[in-house]
C-alpha cells in the first residue's frame, strides 16, 4: 500500500465516522427516556462531544504521523506518542462522561493534562501538516469542555 492509498483510506475512514455521528445527533427517532439527571446530561454532552472529536481528529493525526514516520520523519514521534495517549484517555473520556459516571470529574482532570501536551505537540506541525492543526483545535476544544466538569 502507498502513501497515498493510506492517506485516502484514513480520511475516508474518519468522514465516515464524522458523518455517522452527524446522523446519529440528528436521528428524531433516537432513544429518549431521560435517563439520569438532566441537569448532568447537559454538562457532559459537551464533554462527550469534545472526547469524540479528539478521538476522530486524533485518529487522522496519528495514520498520518505513522505514514511520515515509515518515510524517516522522525520529528513526527513525540506528536504520533501524545496523540496516542489522547485517544486512550479520551476514549475513555467519552464513555464514562456518556454514562454520568461518578468518576467523570477526575477522568476529566487527567484528560485535560493529555490535551494540553497533545495540543501543544500538534501545534508543532499545525502549519505545515492539516492533520495535527485539526487534532490541535479539538484539543482545546476539549481541554474547555474539562475545566468545566473537572473540579
Amino acid at each position: 500500500m502507498d502513501r497515498r492509498n493510506l492517506m485516502a483510506g484514513g480520511a475516508a475512514l474518519a468522514l465516515t465516522a464524522l458523518s455517522q455521528a452527524s446522523r446519529a445527533a440528528d436521528d428524531p427517532h433516537a432513544h429518549h427516556h431521560g435517563h439520569g439527571t438532566a441537569a448532568g446530561a447537559a454538562v457532559h454532552a459537551a464533554l462527550v462531544k469534545s472526547a469524540a472529536d479528539c478521538v476522530v481528529t486524533g485518529q487522522a493525526c496519528l495514520a498520518h504521523c505513522l505514514v511520515l514516520l515509515a518515510d524517516g520523519d522522525k520529528a513526527m514521534a513525540a506528536c504520533a506518542q501524545s496523540v496516542n495517549q489522547m485517544l486512550a484517555m479520551c476514549g475513555a473520556l467519552q464513555s464514562l462522561a456518556g454514562q454520568t459516571s461518578k468518576y467523570t470529574p477526575a477522568l476529566a482532570k487527567v484528560v485535560l493534562d493529555v490535551c494540553v501536551d497533545c495540543e501543544k505537540e500538534c501545534k508543532k506541525h499545525a502549519d505545515k501538516h492539516a492533520e495535527c492543526k485539526a487534532c490541535a483545535q479539538a484539543c482545546a476544544e476539549c481541554i474547555k469542555a474539562c475545566k468545566t466538569v473537572s473540579t
